[in-house]
């Protein structure tokens, strides 16, 4: 199997596992319980187990996007800041995709704040970009698609 392959995999995996237990110790510090797994499986009325394999695919979804989408990889040289900003985006794209599944489906009703959960969510995706990012390195962007022109 491709290095690139197996790497995202395994960046998407911990990403999304650091992401989740961050977001399992949040109502400790204050923020509003957030439980992913939980929102997805309601919304398609299906069991919570399901709504844990649909957060960990996303999760290696997004990891895959990363590592093989080299929009901003070249211009930042701090592998920390391009995964905060891996997971800004990562949390805009989270934030459209639920707006578009909640005009087709059912959304559950989200607890707490509406602002205290946005910045819980927005945390929480920077740290898995943080995670996806130094997982997977400097792996990405073999081909000459991704490299700095210069004159």
């Amino acid at each position: 199997m491709n290095t690139k392959i197996q790497k995202s995999i395994v960046a998407g995996i911990i990403g999304t596992t650091i992401m989740t237990i961050v977001m399992m110790i949040a109502p400790m510090l204050g923020m509003p319980k957030m439980s992913p797994p939980k929102m997805l499986s309601g919304m398609l009325g299906m069991p919570v187990f399901i709504g844990w394999i649909m957060h960990f695919v996303i999760g290696i979804m997004f990891a895959f996007v990363y590592t093989y989408l080299c929009i901003f990889k070249h211009k930042i040289k701090n592998v920390w800041i391009k995964g905060a900003v891996f997971g800004v985006i990562a949390f805009v794209a989270a934030q459209v995709m639920m707006a578009l599944m909640g005009m087709i489906m059912p959304m559950p009703e989200m607890e707490g704040p509406k602002v205290l959960t946005a910045i819980g969510g927005l945390m929480g995706h920077i740290i898995f970009g943080m995670a996806v990012a130094k997982t997977v390195g400097d792996t990405y962007c073999n081909s000459g698609s991704c490299q700095t022109k210069t004159r």
